[in-house]
């Protein structure tokens, strides 16, 4: 060989190691997807003047206030022991707030104070109560309704607060099945819902001098959500509905008779997940469907033109208007894409300016995240199922190790937009599978109603027959794949342990659900008027032992043979510590590999980053142990 060949190849050589180096994906510290928000909860007060926010300092939250004109900023609180849980502006110049302890969950202290930080009054301490916010809307410049149980733990009650003297007075008394009040535009209480838990009932008066009265029963299983009650014409109520439909549609309510007067918008294909009513207007702005995607349907112009002048400003993101003042001018908007948390914007529709205010974790650099695809495919019992597909970066679909999130629930969904556990997973080079599997929301009421009773049953079919869609795909490496969840999640993981050991090389449980038993009856006060629907979806211990029993992990901990991680929140009221334990305790009498480990998270998001960050670097370390070096 010549010298010169020598030379070029050793050139090629060096180019085609360079153009390796380059597809490589660095590996993101774990720390970096976790990272809490420096600031978050953006609002505008009703005038648009003022933009009102939380900022993180030293992992507590305090709430600030800046001039939008001026850009002067000035911080309203200075708080060392408790967080602010919820805030709210009630007039041009006040906002009030919740301060929360650590592990008073529901308990809070309410406060009032001014926008330049000054005449801050406390309107009532809360040790034994839960209270919150009915409508902040500030009624003859001094009363706010708001919701407590003091009368009666199990229920709520709505009282008209004076934020001027603190005095609270009953303004209605919650028979005992009440389980959501309804205001109109002005604040008034016009609407109720009341359940037996199984049966639900809307509750009207045309006025606050009148009793209310029943116009509408339904079985839970039916939606019927109101939106907004319609400015020009009286009696009338806007709502999504699937009454006597399988998908939800918007329609205009009469409610002295609950008969459905018309329909704005329907699809025998769609769901109607969400509408836009726009106050300044009087008028429905949008509907929002959901396939894949979340997806706008527009009932007015105005609103039409509006978005499509965000979508050119914010091209390529999804755009989500999170506040608005009065008069519809100012907008706070998020933006997201599946491979970018996103930012939050300022938007004046008069001028067409806009500007960022802040990102929602500047650590994430899109060009490394992942793709989330749709997936379909039919499960054994012939039922379309639908979920989401994220591929490593830069990897060929072809014999991956995997790892399956099974998402929480009862009734919820996996959506597209940016997942920090998918990209976490993602850049660790797995293939992450998300299936709504049957009894998810947003298919249909049908399809949620065919999850019922399911839990260890066809939901658990659901996951394998997904998992064995992707084999045959070739996509996963049938050696390598894991499943993993949280709260239900955890669940679906672990009884993926029991029932199918063989698919599973490791389970892996995040505050998961070991004993239906325990669950229910963990389940607080103030949710019992609830507890007979919780009893259909999930089963009722008295008339369902024998299947309860089944569909709990707890009692089949000697079927399990793979390696088990299991964490656990010891604050979190609705998840028993010592089922986790005697779980853990009876696979390592077995000499079952398990990690497992006790955590203390705070009950607010910005102070839970430390927790979140030995949770994530365990799994890892777990994960790797036993699908990479297998």
């Amino acid at each position: 060989m010549t010298l010169a060949k020598r030379y070029i190849l050793l050139v090629l050589g060096t180019l085609l190691l360079a153009c390796n180096r380059g597809n490589k994906v660095p590996e993101i510290p774990v720390n970096d997807f976790f990272k809490s928000q420096d600031r978050a909860t953006y609002r505008i007060s009703p005038d648009g003047k003022s933009l009102s926010y939380l900022k993180l300092q030293d992992k507590k939250q305090n709430l600030f206030v800046e001039d939008i004109a001026t850009g002067k900023v000035v911080q309203l609180t200075h708080l060392h022991e408790k967080n602010i849980s919820f805030y709210s502006w009630v007039s041009n110049n006040e906002l009030i707030y919740y301060k929360e302890k650590h592990g008073d969950r529901f308990q809070s202290d309410l406060f009032i104070i001014n926008k330049q930080g000054k005449n801050e009054r406390q309107l009532s301490s809360n040790e034994k109560t839960r209270m919150r916010v009915l409508d902040d809307q500030l009624m003859d410049d001094k009363y706010l309704l708001i919701l407590s149980n003091q009368r009666d733990s199990t229920v709520s009650d709505v009282y008209r607060l004076n934020v001027r003297d603190g005095k609270m007075e009953m303004a209605a008394q919650n028979p005992g099945n009440i389980t959501k009040w309804i205001t109109d535009s002005k604040g008034r209480l016009r609407m109720a819902t009341s359940s037996d838990g199984v049966n639900e009932k809307l509750l009207y008066r045309e006025n606050e001098g009148q009793e209310f009265k029943t116009i509408l029963t339904n079985n839970f299983k039916t939606t019927l959500f109101p939106v907004a009650f319609a400015e020009d014409k009286p009696n009338t109520v806007y709502a999504i509905s699937d009454v006597n439909r399988n998908n939800s549609a918007l329609v205009e309510l009469d409610c002295l008779t609950g008969k459905e007067k018309s329909v704005l918008f329907s699809n025998d294909t769609l769901n109607v997940v969400d509408a836009q009513y726009s106050k300044r207007k009087g008028k429905m702005a949008y509907v929002v469907c959901e396939t894949w995607k979340k997806e706008k349907h527009y009932l007015d112009n105005d609103a039409k033109v509006l978005y499509q002048k965000l979508d050119k400003l914010l091209a390529k993101a999804e755009v989500r208007v999170i506040d608005r003042d009065k008069s519809e001018d100012v907008f706070v908007l998020r933006t997201f894409t599946d491979r970018n948390p996103g930012s939050y914007y300022l938007y004046i529709a008069s001028s067409g300016t806009l500007k960022k205010l802040s990102d929602i974790n500047s650590s994430i650099k899109e060009e490394e995240m992942c793709e989330m695809k749709p997936i379909s495919f039919t499960s054994r019992d012939g039922l379309k199922l639908n979920g989401y597909l994220t591929l490593p970066l830069n990897s060929t679909a072809k014999n991956l190790p995997v790892v399956v999130i099974p998402h929480n629930g009862p009734g919820q969904r996996n959506t597209w937009g940016f997942n920090a556990e998918v990209q976490f997973f993602a850049n660790r080079g797995y293939a992450v599978l998300q299936i709504n599997y049957r009894g998810s929301s947003g298919y249909g009421k049908n399809f949620y109603a065919a999850g019922f009773k399911q839990w260890g049953g066809k939901i658990q079919d659901d996951i394998d027959d997904g998992v064995q869609w992707l084999i045959q795909k070739k996509i996963a490496n049938p050696q390598r794949i894991a499943i993993y969840g949280s709260g239900f999640g955890g669940y679906i993981a672990l009884n993926a342990a029991i029932k199918s050991p063989k698919l599973y090389k490791c389970a892996a449980s995040n505050t998961g659900v070991l004993n239906l038993f325990s669950y229910l009856s963990t389940i607080p006060p103030f949710f019992r008027s609830n507890l007979q629907m919780y009893y259909e979806i999930i089963g009722n211990p008295d008339t369902d032992v024998d299947y309860m029993r089944q569909a709990s992990p707890i009692f089949h901990a000697e079927k399990v043979n793979i390696p088990i991680f299991i964490t656990q929140n010891t604050k979190d009221p609705r998840i028993s510590a010592s089922d986790a334990i005697r779980f853990v305790k009876e696979l390592k009498k077995r000499n079952v590999p398990v990690t497992y480990f006790e955590r203390e998270d705070l009950p607010f998001g910005m102070g839970r980053e430390e927790s979140r960050q030995k949770t994530y670097a365990a799994l890892e370390s777990f994960l790797e142990n036993n699908l990479k070096k297998k």
